[in-house]
């Protein structure tokens, strides 16, 4: 799917009630980038914000309080790094969930994602382990930015939808952190 571009996952399959969002990278012979890409999930409510830092989903967080979206220590598959939802137990005060992808130290580091040579993210139902949807490769948008909102699972009508988005961000987690208020 290219950047904009959404599907009705629950329309589709309306039993589906586990999803995971994998994401597969590629960083030719840059190893400091793999060592510092950090992929994580924002909770957001109505207004598209997170409602506590509890919302934020990543490496040093495993997990939102609920336990509705958590961070896969094993993963299956081609992905890096995987991110598994329980549809049914995302309060319903969360409307959204971003998935991001950005550099813990790049602006330190003077790297960035444009290095990166591919960049992947990917739905798939975890009751079955059939692949839903596989973004464009993201990676060629890419120049001096260090993080990025690669795509969103959205309410939509009493089910849920999943919008590809792949927008860089030059300020880093910083940048994403005060664009979704979440408190660091």
């Amino acid at each position: 799917m290219q950047r904009g571009a959404n599907v009705e996952l629950t329309r589709e399959i309306p039993t589906l009630a586990h999803v995971m969002l994998g994401i597969d990278w590629y960083s030719g012979g840059e190893t400091i980038i793999d060592q510092n890409l950090v992929f994580a999930a924002i909770l957001c409510d109505e207004a598209g914000h997170a409602r506590s830092a509890g919302d934020f989903v990543f490496f040093n967080q495993l997990s939102d309080p609920n336990l509705s979206v958590q961070q896969l220590d094993s993963k299956l598959g081609p992905d890096k790094e995987q991110i598994d939802i329980d549809l049914h137990a995302v309060p319903e005060s969360i409307n959204r969930i971003v998935a991001v992808l950005y550099l813990n130290e790049g602006t330190s580091r003077r790297r960035s994602l444009g290095q990166l040579r591919r960049c992947v993210l990917r739905v798939v139902n975890n009751d079955d382990d059939v692949e839903l949807v596989r973004s464009e490769d993201l990676a060629p948008a890419f120049d001096s930015e260090t993080a990025a909102t690669l795509g969103e699972i959205y309410r939509h009508r009493g089910g849920w939808k999943f919008k590809v988005l792949g927008q860089g961000h030059t300020t880093g987690i910083r940048g994403i952190a005060a664009d979704y208020r979440i408190p660091l």
